[in-house]
Parts: C-alpha cells; sequence; structure tokens
C-alpha cells in the first residue's frame, strides 16, 4: 500500500466515514510553511522571509518585488497574499491558486519567473491551512480563500476585472473553475 499501513490507511478513509472529509484528507497536502510574514521596520508594511525550503532563485532585488499582505474570507479567516510586481506596465495580473502541496514561499521563485516572461503581474494566496493563512484546508474554505484574494486584488492595486487572469496550478485549477462560475 506504498508505505501506508493498516492504522493509517483506517484512520484516513474510515475516521470519519464521511466522503468530504475522506476527500479532503488525500486533496490537502499543506507542508510545513516555508515562510513567515513579519512587519517592516516601520511597522507600516508585511515582508515575507523566506526559508531554506523555499529554494529562493533569485537577488534581494527581485524580492523586492513582492509585496505580502493578509485578506480576510467572508467568514473571518485570515489568508496570507502575495503580490509580485514583474512590470510596472502589465496590462495584466494572475490569479494564481497554487498546487495542494505547495505554499507562497516555495513558489514565489517561479512567479518572478513565469510573471517576467509573460509581461503579468501576479497574485497568488495561500489556502486556509497552508503557509501563514488560518483555518483547515477543506473545498468551502478553498473557494472563500480565492474570492478574498481577488477582491484584495481589485481593491488594493486598483486591478479592474477585465485584467484579471485565473490561473490554477493542479487543485488550484478546480477552484478557478469554480470561483469563475460566480463571477459569470
Amino acid at each position: 500500500m506504498n508505505g501506508l499501513g493498516c492504522v493509517e490507511f483506517c484512520r484516513l478513509f474510515l475516521c470519519p466515514p464521511c466522503p468530504s472529509k475522506i476527500a479532503a484528507k488525500v486533496a490537502f497536502l499543506p507542508p510545513e510553511p516555508s515562510y513567515t510574514i513579519v512587519r517592516d521596520e516601520n511597522g507600516t508594511k508585511y515582508k515575507i522571509h523566506l526559508s531554506e525550503r523555499a529554494e529562493w532563485q533569485h537577488s534581494a532585488r527581485e524580492q523586492d518585488q513582492i509585496d505580502v499582505f493578509y485578506a480576510r474570507t467572508r467568514s473571518g479567516e485570515k489568508i496570507s497574499c502575495m503580490h509580485v510586481t514583474c512590470s510596472q506596465n502589465a496590462k495584466y495580473t494572475l490569479l494564481f491558486s497554487h498546487g495542494n502541496a505547495v505554499d507562497l514561499g516555495q513558489m514565489s521563485s517561479f512567479f518572478i519567473g513565469l510573471g517576467t516572461r509573460l509581461k503579468v503581474n501576479i497574485l497568488s494566496y495561500d489556502y486556509c491551512g497552508y503557509g501563514q493563512s488560518s483555518g483547515k484546508p477543506n473545498e468551502s474554505n478553498l473557494n472563500k480563500a480565492c474570492a478574498a484574494a481577488y477582491e484584495k486584488l481589485l481593491e488594493k492595486y486598483s486591478v479592474r476585472p477585465d485584467q484579471v487572469i485565473l490561473y490554477g496550478q493542479s487543485i488550484g485549477t478546480g477552484f478557478n473553475f469554480t470561483f469563475f462560475s460566480f463571477l459569470i
């Protein structure tokens, strides 16, 4: 059973025997956080501190392109968000929903490269229970996290809805489709 012992198998599929709980246990695999968010020296802005697990591949100058902040879901969960300014003249911003086994710190280098190549800015967020976001990872909370990040993108960066491109990776693709269905 791929290293899954009898006890782990029973805990995964039988405790509790509810399909949505089983799906959540299998689909959501939050890693150990690869970053922390702290206030800057002035206390006016947040800064990201990446751990070695984040595998940062760029200079400190590129890290200055990253703006981190929190958004709140309608149910009150705190969602970690990362805005990467890759182009001052970007026409579009990708709302990036990442895969199920990574967090913002692990994706930050990828965001710099992707945004630079595509000449877009990127806003991504951690799902509930991932990185520095509060709450439990489940389908309902992830949809709320996507909505909170989108609303904050429009408000904080004065981006119009027609300038937002939804981009999902792995499980994030599904949440972007679900979110898009609420927008139309």
